[in-house]
């Protein structure tokens, strides 16, 4: 099983494809909303350089935005 970590904001639509794209292939993820927690708007530029979201966090893989190829060849899904 895969730990998968999300960081979103409210008004990301690429953020809600990759949601949609996890449910859809029941993959369970932990969410977290950087608009609401600047500790983790922090933790979130450390892993990954970038300020905008979706950053995805698959087994410690860093993918940045709704990259489907990245984010099937990280969960090893066809």
């Amino acid at each position: 099983m895969s730990n998968v970590l999300i960081y979103t904001t409210n008004t990301c639509s690429y953020c809600v494809m990759a949601k949609d794209f996890f449910k859809q292939n029941n993959v369970s993820y932990v969410e977290v909303n950087v608009s609401n927690d600047p500790r983790k708007a922090d933790e979130m530029i450390e892993k990954s350089g970038q300020t905008g979201v979706p950053v995805i966090d698959i087994n410690g893989k860093i993918i940045i935005g709704f990259d489907k190829r990245a984010i099937k060849e990280a969960l090893n899904l066809q």
